[in-house]
């Protein structure tokens, strides 16, 4: 049992990305723990705890008796989390702990090796340990519990990136690392927080995302909830989506789930599942976002639209449900995201929504492609749930220990993140590498194409993400191919559009004579139609149309208006722009100038503009501010794209990465 002072308880209208006539012309080990990733600290005078230093620990009959120093932190410390090692229950302990506390001992357990964090809105400290591992010799002195420690594997956002590279795991090495999971805990649940398709490279987009839910079955998933991205197609692919699954989709802020099944496979409001003597409950929630984000009419089945709630009322309903049938414990499932830590909170919807969800002992997140871990504050009786998201594309994903007493309570959670290189040293899984072989073999022909030679790699992601943030060279270099080919006085895209470096990391040319981005290669780089469809998926077309000033900047502040990290945020061509985030939203845009420093008017002027037809119809929240009416629709996006990038290597010449011009300026820190 456990002693203290304090009893802790428990985009685009088709992702079916058509090759138009400029396309067809040119014919873990899993053994190795990581340290938490503490959240980027934006603001000098807060930061995540130091590390607790463990004064003592000794063997006390019932376990590990730990004295430790309490630290003080801005913001201030919510809880501490210990840990006696492999095989061990992370406990947690509520901030007002006296700084003793005896550690149990589960049955089973070998060794022990004390471990403490402490956590506040910013994340978790570094470990503070003792330098000593007690033995099995040692511990057999020890009377051990019944308690019980339960695994979560838990990522989100994977794109379809199921191919291995040097960045992202794959499906191969991911099955293989899943595996070597389950097989230390036969109480292990594998969970995803959606965006498992969409906005994915050609070996899932292509194949109408289908060799993605091939790779998560055989990755063996038990749940998954809904990204805004599982809605890029109509409501009748994601009925094929749910009929190809082997794993549970769940919903639990959708209107209704009527349409959402085949056959005998539908989504559902709750999931509960019994495995290794334990029973977990899961719920979801997906962003309300969505409407904005996908293409109108997606969300339309027999006339009639899901809506998506942007509160907890769902969820808290179903979290109820999941109990009365026996979970032990439930984690909710969100498609929302942490931004940024700032002025001492952390921000974010999925920190909004965490605030509001009660009852569940685990909130996973997702959509802003971050790491991010933290615990919310409890108090002397219930433990406040630990809150964990990973990067997107399947650079990482999150190991999560619960732990169970004998009575099923509650009474602690730990995370580690598991990234790309500490799985590196496994063997990938057979099975997998030939599901990916056999979609990569059929789109060589068509996408191992050379189009050109850059003399660097294009930044896309970073944290916050460059495309999302701020002026980025691939948004520059895009826009101005737009309002050169179409002869606008402006170009717009949305950040979020863009989705891969260039050349790209999620595209892995079979063409080895190339020379691609690698420890031993150097510029230039060869590009490829595959790596400029990994850039922009979504089959978005160019329209043409008008924006007034006064609209132009409306649109620019809801461009900024989540800044930083929702895809909205505005790449441009023609004009310039800045903006404050220390504003209120609504407020931000501080000046709209053309090229040559003229002010753009908030008047009825009109200015042509080349902007894809996903925000002409209001993806995003850019509803009506480029006159739909007027828009004239031309090429595709990807198609302009590929058509700069031969002009500007033509006759032998590498494509410089454009410079950052000052199109885009945040003017406070």
């Amino acid at each position: 049992m456990i002693t203290h002072t304090s009893t802790p308880n428990a985009q685009g209208r088709s992702l079916r990305v058509r090759i138009s006539a400029v396309v067809s012309a040119l014919a873990l080990t899993t053994s190795a723990l990581v340290v938490l990733t503490s959240p980027q600290v934006t603001a000098n005078t807060f930061a995540v705890p130091a590390a607790p230093v463990i004064k003592k620990a000794y063997l006390a009959p019932n376990g590990v008796r730990v004295v430790f120093d309490k630290v003080t932190a801005s913001p201030a410390v919510n809880a501490y989390v210990l840990s006696t090692g492999p095989g061990s229950c992370a406990i947690t302990l509520p901030a007002n702990t006296s700084g003793v506390v005896t550690l149990p001992i589960i049955t089973g357990q070998t060794t022990a090796t004390v471990s403490i964090r402490a956590v506040n809105a910013y994340g978790f400290s570094a470990a503070g340990t003792w330098s000593k591992t007690f033995t099995a010799t040692e511990l057999a002195g020890v009377t051990s519990t019944s308690w019980q420690a339960v695994q979560l594997l838990q990522l989100s956002d994977l794109h379809g990136a199921i191919e291995g590279t040097s960045a992202n795991a794959g499906t191969a090495l991911l099955t293989t690392a899943f595996a070597a999971e389950r097989a230390k805990n036969p109480a292990t649940f594998t969970i995803s927080a959606g965006d498992n398709i969409g906005a994915a490279p050609p070996i899932s987009s292509q194949f109408e995302e289908l060799p993605t839910i091939e790779s998560m079955n055989l990755m063996k998933f038990d749940v998954s909830g809904f990204g805004n991205h599982e809605h890029d197609r109509n409501i009748a692919h994601v009925q094929k989506v749910i009929g190809a699954s082997d794993f549970q989709w769940v919903a639990s802020n959708y209107s209704t789930l009527e349409p959402l099944k085949s056959g005998a496979k539908a989504a559902k409001t709750y999931h509960v599942i019994d495995r290794g003597g334990v029973k977990v409950g899961f719920v979801a929630g997906n962003t309300e976002d969505t409407k904005e984000q996908i293409f109108p009419g997606n969300l339309t089945f027999g006339g009639k639209d899901l809506v998506i709630s942007p509160d907890a009322t769902g969820i808290n309903s179903a979290i109820k449900a999941a109990k009365a049938e026996g979970a032990d414990f439930v984690v909710a499932i969100l498609h929302q995201g942490w931004q940024e830590n700032r002025d001492g909170e952390a921000k974010g919807r999925l920190i909004d929504l965490a605030k509001q969800i009660k009852g569940a002992a685990v909130v996973f997140g997702g959509h802003s492609h971050q790491t991010y871990s933290s615990a919310l504050a409890g108090n002397n009786f219930i433990n406040g749930p630990l809150i964990a998201m990973t990067r997107n594309a399947g650079q990482e994903y999150n190991r999560v220990n619960v732990c169970l007493d004998g009575s099923r309570r509650v009474r602690g959670a730990m995370v580690d993140v598991v990234t790309r290189a500490n799985i590196a040293t496994l063997t990938p899984n057979a099975d997998g590498a030939a599901l990916v072989k056999k979609y990569k073999d059929q789109l060589n022909a068509k996408l191992d194409v050379k189009i050109g030679q850059v003399n660097g790699i294009f930044p896309q992601g970073g944290t916050p993400q460059v495309q999302r943030a701020g002026e980025a060279a691939l948004g520059n270099f895009t826009t101005d191919a737009m309002r050169k080919k179409y002869g606008t006085d402006f170009a717009y895209i949305n950040g979020g559009g863009i989705r891969d470096k260039f050349p790209a990391a999620t595209y892995v040319p079979a063409d080895k004579t190339y020379n691609r981005p690698g420890t031993d290669k150097v510029p230039p780089y060869d590009v490829t139609l595959g790596d400029a469809l990994a850039v922009y998926p979504f089959g978005n077309t160019v329209g043409v149309s008008v924006v007034t000033g006064e609209n132009l900047w409306k649109a620019l502040e809801n461009g900024v208006s989540n800044w930083p990290g929702d895809g909205r945020f505005p790449q441009i061509s023609g004009f310039k722009f800045t903006f404050d985030t220390s504003k209120a939203v609504g407020s931000r845009v501080q000046s709209v100038t053309k090229l040559d420093g003229t002010a753009i008017a908030k008047d009825a002027k009109e200015y042509t503009i080349a902007v894809p037809d996903f925000m002409i119809y209001g993806g995003d929240g850019y509803v009506g501010v480029f006159t739909p009416s007027k828009a004239k629709l031309r090429g595709l996006l990807v198609d302009v794209f590929i058509e700069a990038v031969q002009e500007a290597s033509a006759g032998g010449k590498v494509i410089q990465i454009p410079a950052l011009d000052g199109r885009i300026t945040k003017v406070n820190p």
